[in-house]
């Protein structure tokens, strides 16, 4: 078979190899939000709401958390490393009090540090196209474990709930009580696209 007749032949599998990569995720998400997603038992103290410190800001019509809360003492350290084993993410770094997401996993101004009380919140993009498993935290069920590695320190935060919110609720931020050590997961739904936010709750065991 000639080059000339091959040539449409490798084209078309490529467009369908491509179409399946896209469509499958978004297929697979969208079952998933109807199987799984229940009413949230933490409702937090604020929603929709205004939060001191914290601005929506269009970034490439990607509507994203910005923070200018500071902490009374500066971090003792610029990133620490996630693990979930069970999305084959292994010590991922994660850069501490950043608002750039497109550098990776990011650590929301102000927000606690592992092992604190508060909230330590961590947003990462998804993506269909790419190797990144934060696309895949709809996998996570109550129970699941999230580690921190910071030095040798590991702290193990369980999964209590997962939602999905709009992406200018900045509730998710604030923790569902002010004793608790929580860890807080968000990336963007449907993988690949930013309609809504999914958003993942530990707490520290």
């Amino acid at each position: 078979m000639t080059l000339k007749k091959t040539l449409p032949l490798i084209l078309i599998s490529i467009g369908v190899l491509f179409l399946l990569q896209v469509t499958t995720p978004l297929i697979g998400y969208k079952i998933w939000e109807i199987t799984n997603l229940k009413e949230s038992n933490f409702p937090s103290p604020v929603k929709n709401s205004y939060i001191a410190g914290i601005s929506i800001q269009n970034k490439d019509n990607f509507p994203a958390f910005i923070s200018n809360l500071t902490r009374s003492t500066i971090a003792p350290y610029p990133q620490f490393k996630l693990s979930i084993s069970k999305l084959e993410m292994e010590e991922v770094i994660v850069s501490i009090d950043s608002n750039d997401l497109d550098k990776g996993l990011a650590h929301l101004p102000g927000s606690a540090l592992p092992g604190e009380r508060g909230n330590v919140f961590i947003s990462g993009h998804s993506s269909v196209l790419f190797n990144n498993n934060f696309s895949k935290l709809s996998k996570l069920k109550m129970g699941d474990e999230i580690k921190i590695k910071i030095g040798e320190t590991n702290f193990i935060y369980k999964v209590l709930e997962t939602k999905v919110v709009d992406p200018t609720d900045v509730s998710v931020i604030v923790p569902p009580d002010g004793e608790g050590r929580y860890l807080t997961l968000m990336t963007c739904v449907p993988p690949g696209l930013n309609i809504k936010r999914l958003v993942v709750l530990g707490e520290l065991r």
